[in-house]
């Protein structure tokens, strides 16, 4: 089997069924009782084609993540900016980088195609990007937040820097405080906010969106 196959395998003993690739950790064998499996079917891996966006369409945007603990949201996170043209992201404080196992077993690969930076202060890293004339747009449930479906206009000529928080405390409020804009995702049920990951996804989808309506 090469890198860019797959196969589908069902274990003959318990009936698992599921897919195997390349370096899969149990070769082979049932990953759920170790014992033989037969071959299903086998698919070549299905890969999206390249877009390049065009120079000078839209305004360029990049993410801050301002301490988030959990590597796994961190790779979810470089992935998902990859499919949605975020140009670098900024890690800060305790924020894994892709040093990490975990963060590159999520990100898949898009940690070699995002560029990122790390900052040990967040608030410090806010303030140089707002010297560079940087828009600061925060993902957080705050007083001062506006839905962000309710968002109809993206500055033209302005770079924007979508700000997500750590998975518990959100957004450091001094970071907050710097913030052109803040932003929340207009939620139901019982829970107060997304996993980070998700809501990040949201945003930079709504993001893109605007994009695409205004160009």
């Amino acid at each position: 089997m090469t890198a860019d196959a797959y196969e589908i395998r069902q274990c003959r003993e318990c009936g698992l069924r599921y897919p195997l690739v390349e370096d899969h950790p149990f070769g082979r064998d049932c990953p759920l009782c170790g014992k033989e499996t037969r071959l299903i079917l086998r698919r070549e891996l299905v890969t999206g084609p390249d877009h390049d966006p065009a120079p000078g369409q839209t305004p360029a945007i990049e993410a801050l993540l301002d301490n988030i603990r959990s590597a796994w949201n961190v790779g979810s996170i470089f992935r998902t900016a990859d499919g949605f043209d975020i140009r670098k992201l900024h890690l800060c404080g305790i924020t894994p980088t892709p040093e990490s196992e975990g963060v590159r077993k999520t990100a898949l690969g898009a940690e070699q195609s995002i560029p990122w930076n790390y900052h040990r202060n967040a608030l410090e890293a806010v303030g140089e990007l707002k010297s560079l004339g940087k828009q600061l747009w925060a993902l957080e449930q705050d007083a001062r937040a506006r839905p962000i479906i309710d968002l109809s206009d993206l500055p033209p000529d302005e770079n924007i820097v979508l700000i997500v928080g750590n998975e518990i405390t959100g957004v450091d409020p001094e970071v907050l405080d710097l913030c052109d804009r803040i932003l929340l995702i207009p939620m139901h049920g019982s829970k107060r906010s997304f996993n980070v990951a998700v809501a990040f996804g949201i945003a930079a989808y709504a993001l893109q969106t605007l994009n695409r309506t205004r160009s």
